[in-house]
């Protein structure tokens, strides 16, 4: 029991420093990542979304969809693929310490400014001619 003990104690103090790291590269306070629902705030911070998303982390069923989509983000924000997000979902005591303690620079959010400000300010018009 004691050993099983120790264990959960060692992960969790490795995805509280893995996010610790993270948060600091990103240009926010690493201590945030010790706070529950702050630590979710800079989140969505880091990956350009507003703080109303935290009211859908907390539907059912909703909720994973927005998770498995901000790690998406915070792949994409540090120059990782859709596969880094695929690590990051189902080995994150292995991804997260590999984001935080690796070379992954922080990039902005979404990796690209200009992609992303695109994709947050869509002019669609249904009646406008197609591109070519």
């Amino acid at each position: 029991m004691t050993v099983l003990v120790l264990f959960i104690l060692a992960v969790a103090v490795l995805i509280i420093a893995s996010m610790w790291t993270i948060f600091t590269k990103a240009g926010q306070p690493g201590w945030a990542a010790i706070i529950p629902i702050y630590n979710m705030v800079v989140l969505l911070k880091i990956v350009g979304k507003p703080v109303w998303w935290i009211l859908l982390f907390l539907i059912p069923f909703v909720n994973y969809v927005f998770i498995i989509w901000t790690y998406n983000m915070l792949s994409k924000s540090f120059g990782k693929s859709e596969g880094y997000t695929v690590g990051l979902i189902l080995l994150g005591i292995v991804f997260f310490p590999m984001l935080a303690f690796g070379d992954a620079k922080y990039l902005g959010p979404y990796g690209d400014q200009a992609a992303f400000q695109a994709a947050q300010q869509p002019h669609f018009d249904f009646d406008a001619p197609k591109p070519a």
